[in-house]
């Protein structure tokens, strides 16, 4: 209460100029508190009677005398009670005193009520709000966020002067004038919104919307309004307005996710903040009142409207002049919906990262930390695996022929879905790859072309591009029962998928392509063979329609591609590139009762002695279950894991057919054995993670690890380019550089694999069903995944020299009889050169055919 007497020090002055000196000047108890001058038993109740009394004029003596006794009694006694008007001012002054002191109790009361759960302020000084974490690629380019809300803190300084005086001028003009709370701005604000009919300026102050926004609830109470008049003024006291500003534009929500005004010049002008011009600033500055309803992308009249008042307010409080103002109305803004960089770049790679992120360093620090993500992919590769994955499949699914029309439509139904799509393409230009859907209103005789309307635009399908669309039928092979006749096919009034190929002006039509979406699925993954680092990764057609990653998160049986693990084994196990295996028949038993498995090779043929490298280039089977068998399953399981195969193996001989589920990222893992010459690399995703302030926090290293022999990795590398070369891998010679790789195939034709690498990098992809659904006659590792390989490496590769595989030191090479595997004579009618470990070249001679008997162990005839 000592603050009400500081305010008000007149009053006891005023009291003393009328001769009342209702507070004489002693020393009081406690002179800070104004109960102190009632207290010596009601002082001032008796100055008041003391004062009254003089004021009363005295009667003579004489006249006194005269009197009767009794009337002098009655008079003695009136003078000894106190008049009305005196009880009634005594008792005023009581009741005014007690209220205030009462009102001072209950202010200090609830000040202090209010005050004691208000948070510390201090907090702001060390401001760390939650902000994006970001991912980038190889190269420095921005391929994903991360975020519960989009803020990205930038100082004051790279602000432009025009997008700081915007806020103040919309949001608080007096800003670096008041002290936090601005009541006169409050009062106006009132009198603009009454006059407006509508709330067009707001009452709190910037430093208010702070207090709101770091420390308290959403909430609409007048203890909270209280609770933020004190935390502002508390707020203004300890920071400058320049510090505060700071925290306002980047705390501030601007809509669409964006936090902060370096996010929102992201979200609606694909620039930064320091880059806007008057008329964006204006336009961000006129946000924070309803975001959503004056959104420039949902309302933009709305958001136009809320410009023009921003400008106006910037122009009376003298941050701009009238032509600055006609200026920033009249320029044209390029509103850009911000870019999903998840979805438009690269999204499964990106989305693996996001998992290795949360699992090491949890949630809040991906969402909120503002980590910084460097990965090793290259979007440029990546951009031609898409298209190389997507161009595969869609291939497979025109050899499996044409599912049928999306519906058909009566006469009358035509017209109305004619003009339902011409609206829909009137609204932009059609341009050539645009896929659309398309009604079949008639067939032309003598050309055999399908019209058909897209909207209100006319166009044709050739008959050349419908040949393919035969019915559906895995058992017949692809080019078989070709169409001839558009009307094989369609009908008049089918809705079709169609793609714009290119416009015939003199005709005035198009010339579209019959369409449908593929059904099969794939996969590709692309190691740089020296570092391990992954620059590409796809793990579906579609990440929009599918978020499954089939290059990491299936298993998938391999097939024939996992037969280089047990030739590997094998060489390890006192084999060479020349050993000779006998391909004939065998019937294995099982322990149960009555079972028994005959492993049969590719057509069910079989070719009697074989040599170790031709096994492997012709992927004969009968032969890979033979060596297993002679070299044991343990062995072989051991030496799989060794290569890197995490994922569990079955124990019997059907392994050496690919039978057991393993994911294309340990496939390729394998293979890099072979191309990194017996060093086993760790495939690297993520080169470095650094924190907000830029320490780093994760650096990726080089893992090599030696695991087999650099003599049996060039042994396998050599035979691996033989399958290119003249094996089941024939269609990657159209590369034209040297590469080694395997096909895989599995029963009933489920899966489809090429394995392969070049000096530079190693390659997978895999294609299949998520059903495990036959690919169909024909569709094997060669036919099927092997030209979406040979796309991307030929497009990797292009401009680059051209690399060989050099052969270590421990390797020799021997010219063999190419039928015995021993060393040549002089009626040899076949040889080659083979590469052997040091001290295995074959000593013997192959014998001449007058010496040769059946009885002489050439073969290996027993396995």
């Amino acid at each position: 209460m000592s603050i009400i007497f500081e305010l008000y020090p007149w009053r006891a002055g005023a009291l003393e100029n009328r001769g009342m000196n209702l507070f004489p000047r002693r020393k009081a108890r406690c002179p800070c508190l104004p109960w102190a001058f009632l207290s010596d038993k009601y002082s001032m109740i008796k100055l008041f009677e003391k004062t009254l009394k003089q004021q009363v004029p005295m009667t003579s003596t004489t006249h006194t005398q005269n009197k009767s006794t009794s009337k002098i009694r009655k008079q003695r006694v009136k003078k000894g009670r106190p008049s009305i008007f005196a009880t009634l001012l005594k008792w005023m002054v009581v009741f005014f005193f007690t209220g205030i002191v009462l009102l001072g109790a209950g202010v200090t009361g609830f000040y202090f009520y209010i005050s004691k759960d208000l948070p510390h302020i201090n907090s702001l000084n060390d401001y760390r709000p939650a902000t994006v974490s970001t991912v980038f690629s190889d190269d420095g380019r921005k391929i994903g966020e991360f975020f519960r809300e989009r803020r990205i803190v930038i100082p004051l300084d790279q602000m432009p002067d025009h997008l700081k005086n915007a806020f103040i001028a919309a949001e608080d003009s007096r800003f670096r004038e008041h002290a936090g709370v601005d009541f006169a701005g409050i009062l106006r604000a009132f009198i603009k919104n009454i006059r407006a009919g509508a709330i067009v300026q707001g009452g709190s102050t910037i430093t208010q919307q702070v207090t709101k926004s770091f420390f308290l609830s959403p909430e609409r109470t007048y203890e909270r309004k209280i609770k933020e008049v004190i935390l502002a003024h508390r707020i203004d006291r300890r920071f400058s307005k320049n510090e505060i500003l700071f925290l306002y534009l980047n705390q501030i929500y601007l809509g669409h996710g964006a936090y902060g005004v370096e996010a929102a010049a992201e979200n609606y002008f694909g620039k930064h903040a320091k880059d806007l011009s008057l008329a964006e600033c204006s336009m961000l500055a006129g946000l924070p009142q309803a975001p959503s309803k004056y959104s420039p992308f949902r309302h933009y009249d709305r958001a136009r409207q809320r410009q023009i008042y921003v400008l106006n307010r910037m122009k009376e409080d003298g941050y701009i002049d009238n032509l600055a103002v006609t200026e920033a109305i009249s320029t044209a803004l390029d509103i850009k919906p911000r870019k999903n960089w998840f979805i438009e770049k690269v999204p499964c790679y990106t989305e693996h990262v996001r998992r290795y992120v949360v699992k090491k360093y949890g949630e809040n620090a991906l969402y909120e930390q503002g980590l910084q993500i460097h990965t090793a992919v290259d979007i440029e590769y990546q951009k031609i695996a898409r298209k190389e994955v997507l161009k595969g499949v869609v291939d497979l699914d025109r050899r499996q022929g044409f599912r049928g029309p999306v519906k058909t439509l009566s006469p009358d139904e035509i017209q109305e879905f004619s003009q339902a799509a011409a609206n829909d393409v009137t609204m932009k230009k059609l341009t050539s790859g645009e896929i659309c859907q398309g009604v079949v209103v008639g067939f032309e005789k003598k050309s055999r072309n399908t019209r058909v309307r897209v909207g209100n635009i006319n166009g044709i399908i050739s008959i050349k591009d419908i040949r393919w669309a035969r019915k559906p039928n895995i058992k017949v092979a692809p080019g078989q029962k070709k169409i001839t006749r558009p009307t094989q096919v369609f009908s008049p009034g089918d809705v079709i998928r169609v793609r714009a190929v290119s416009f015939d002006e003199k005709k005035d039509q198009w010339l579209f392509s019959l369409e449908q979406d593929p059904l099969a699925q794939s996969a590709l993954l692309s190691i740089e063979t020296g570092t391990g680092l992954v620059k590409a990764m796809i793990g579906g057609r579609d990440y929009k329609n599918s978020q499954f990653n089939r290059a990491i998160q299936s298993r998938r049986q391999p097939g024939s591609s996992f037969k280089p693990i047990i030739y590997a084994a094998a060489l390890d196990k006192g084999y060479t590139a020349a050993s000779v295996i006998i391909d004939s028949p065998v019937v294995f038993t099982g322990a149960k009762k009555d079972f028994t498995w005959k492993p049969h090779n590719y057509k069910d043929t079989f070719h009697g002695p074989t040599l170790f490298r031709h096994a492997l280039v012709k992927s004969r089977n009968v032969i890979t279950v033979k060596i297993l068998q002679d070299i044991g399953i343990d062995y072989v399981l051991d030496y799989a894991k060794k290569l890197g195969i995490t994922s569990p193996i079955a124990r019997d001989l059907s392994i050496s057919l690919g039978s057991s589920g393993a994911s294309l990222l340990e496939i390729v893992g394998a293979y890099t054995v072979f191309a990194n010459q017996g060093y086993r690399i760790e495939p690297v995703f993520i080169t470095k993670i650094l924190d907000r302030d830029g320490n780093v926090i994760e650096q990726a290293e080089l893992k090599r690890k030696k695991v087999i022999d650099m003599s049996t990795a060039y042994i396998m590398t050599s035979i691996l380019e033989s399958a290119v070369t003249s094996g089941t891998g024939w269609r990657v010679k159209a590369l034209k550089r040297p590469a080694a790789g395997k096909t895989g195939t599995t029963n009933n034709l489920h899966d489809a694999w090429f394995l392969g690498y070049t000096p530079e990098y190693v390659t997978g992809v895999w294609v299949g069903f998520d059903s495990e659904a036959s690919l169909g006659r024909g569709e094997t590792g060669s036919r099927t995944a092997s030209p979406i390989w040979l796309g991307y490496m030929a497009g990797v590769l292009d401009g680059k020299p051209v690399r060989t595989f050099n052969a270590p030191e421990g390797v020799v090479f021997a010219k063999i009889d190419a039928k015995t595997g021993l060393l040549p004579n002089d009626a040899s009618s076949e040889t080659l050169f083979e590469c052997f470990k040091e001290g295995t070249v074959p000593t013997k001679v192959t014998p001449s055919p007058k010496v040769f008997t059946e009885s002489e162990d050439l073969f290996k005839s027993d396995i």
